[in-house]
């Protein structure tokens, strides 16, 4: 038995990196699935992967930005499995581009998924969870939802909102007496696919951009899902994950908008 045994999950963004690693291991811990994503390939191979550990799992093509399709995605969950404990609002997209560079099409598009998705993922399921006497809403932010950096706005502005958005929702839970747990997760570099199936601006080096950032992703899908799930059991309101982020997260701390200059500075120096 663990902290997640018998409980319904669902888990958006799926096919792949975080969101396939947190389906799998939920499974081990023995909760029932509801997983999702507009990449079918990759979320067929992750139903296959915790079909294998023997619970129960639901997948569906799912793009979070369609609201209207959440409601209902929502509504039919919660009838299959009949309740929902825990969502997991993984379903992300990157964008590298200046302010200057982007089209007001490439920042709309990263906020209806970035930001959108967790909101409406959030609103729908928040009333199965309440019903279910034993809920936990986990948004993923990131390290670019604790401080900003060059040629990432639209992305900042994604996450920071994210965070925000997560932790006034964990405020009202606490004021409203209801039975919902709330957790923004901050994950630094991960060694996903997100950099190489980024857009970005015209005359950007793709290859040279998803370069850099694999240098920087030092943790493992599995990692990260080990530490979320480990700060879930703990009904934390923040989860950090990686040195990266506890490290820039103190920095920010102790400069204060004096980070910002460094950060331009070490953008320079590598080219991002």
């Amino acid at each position: 038995m663990t902290h997640f045994t018998g409980k319904v999950a669902v888990v958006t963004g799926a096919a792949s990196g975080i969101g396939r690693a947190l389906s799998v291991e939920l499974a081990r811990r023995g909760a029932r699935l509801a997983i999702s994503d507009v990449d079918t390939v990759g979320l067929a191979e992750t139903e296959r992967l915790v079909t294998a550990l023997g619970v129960e799992v639901k997948a569906e093509f799912l793009d979070v930005a369609e609201r209207e399709l959440l409601v209902q995605y929502a509504a039919d969950v919660a009838a299959h499995f009949g309740r929902v404990n825990l969502v997991f609002n993984n379903a992300g997209i990157a964008y590298t581009g200046s302010v200057e560079e982007m089209s007001f099409k490439d920042l709309d598009r990263v906020m209806d998924v970035d930001f959108w998705g967790v909101a409406n993922g959030t609103k729908v399921f928040l009333p199965h969870l309440i019903d279910s006497g034993d809920g936990h809403v986990v948004n993923i932010s990131s390290l670019f939802g604790l401080l900003s950096v060059p040629s990432q706005s639209a992305y900042n502005a994604a996450k920071f909102a994210v965070r925000g958005f997560t932790e006034s929702l964990r405020q009202e839970m606490i004021l409203s007496g209801h039975p919902v747990k709330v957790t923004c997760v901050h994950p630094g570099g991960i060694a996903t696919n997100i950099a190489r199936n980024a857009d970005q601006a015209d005359g950007r080096d793709h290859d040279r951009l998803a370069s850099s950032f694999d240098k920087l992703a030092r943790t493992s899908p599995e990692k990260a899902a080990d530490v979320i799930l480990r700060g879930v059991e703990k009904g934390r309101a923040r989860v950090l994950i990686g040195a990266d982020a506890k490290a820039l997260d103190v920095l920010v701390r102790l400069t204060g908008s004096g980070y910002q200059g460094l950060a331009a500075r070490f953008s320079r120096r590598n080219g991002l």
